[in-house]
């Protein structure tokens, strides 16, 4: 392969000039695809999918105004490098989806809705329907705010601190670790934010059911508890949802000097 690239430069200096350029801008717009917010979801189509890469491929290499690739660096290395800074840009902005995704996992693990799983295709897992509906809600949102923009923007900046032509990646100005801890750790954080009010709600009802049980052994508090939370649970969400876009908005906000 290096040896044909070779070839085409010597013939065509022009060409391989935008052609590897656009290639290596290419591969790292795939790595972020991959990996990134409203990108990822597989209910996108693959062809759909790099069609759009291509598009922003074309707009995005000649802004870059790359000059001609160096011969002493493999090609297949700078693909590599260049698909791995895409799917890092890529994945610390899906850590705060996820953020919102365990906050719907508490909520639905609560609620005792454990055994009601669906497949995922997105991720091709086992997930929770209420992490479902709650992460659909924050992609949502993501786009409504502005994230799509933010992105793109991000994913642009990157070849300010990275180069087409880099071998480097210099880890310390891509990430923060200071930033990526912060964000790792909202993780859980975000997630007990968002399940709080369910989960306290749902602590009550556990401690009156206990009340009962200890003055009317009769009762089968197991049963009942099967049959109120779902039901208790469902009320407070759809109480709390106003007040939950809210707090998801400003969530997605405060970490928005990430991109």
């Amino acid at each position: 392969m290096d040896q044909v690239i070779s070839n085409i430069s010597l013939l065509f200096p022009e060409f391989a000039r935008w052609f590897s350029a656009g290639f290596i801008v290419f591969a790292r717009l795939l790595g972020f695809i991959r990996f990134a917010p409203v990108f990822n979801r597989k209910e996108i189509a693959g062809i759909v999918k790099l069609s759009f890469a291509f598009i922003l491929t074309v707009i995005i290499t000649p802004l870059l105004k790359p000059g001609m690739p160096p011969a002493d660096i493999s090609p297949l290395l700078l693909l590599i490098l260049n698909f791995a800074a895409g799917a890092i840009v890529g994945y610390i902005a899906q850590l705060l989806i996820q953020a919102i995704e365990a906050g719907g996992d508490m909520i639905n693990t609560q609620m005792g809705l454990s055994s009601a799983m669906v497949m995922d295709p997105s991720t091709n897992s086992q997930t929770s329907i209420l992490s479902r509906v709650i992460t659909l809600l924050g992609l949502v949102i993501f786009m409504e705010i502005g994230g799509f923009y933010w992105l793109i923007n991000a994913l642009v900046r990157s070849f300010e601190v990275f180069p087409v032509y880099a071998v480097m990646i210099p880890l310390e100005k891509i990430i923060n670790l200071d930033y990526l801890v912060t964000t790792t750790s909202n993780v859980l954080y975000m997630g007990l934010q968002i399940a709080s009010p369910v989960l306290l709600a749902t602590l009550g009802q556990d401690i009156i059911l206990g009340v009962i049980s200890k003055t009317a052994p009769q009762v089968n508090v197991f049963q009942l508890s099967f049959l109120f939370k779902p039901v208790f649970g469902a009320a407070i969400m759809i109480w709390i949802l106003p007040m939950l876009v809210n707090v998801i908005s400003d969530f997605f906000t405060s970490f928005s000097a990430i991109y």
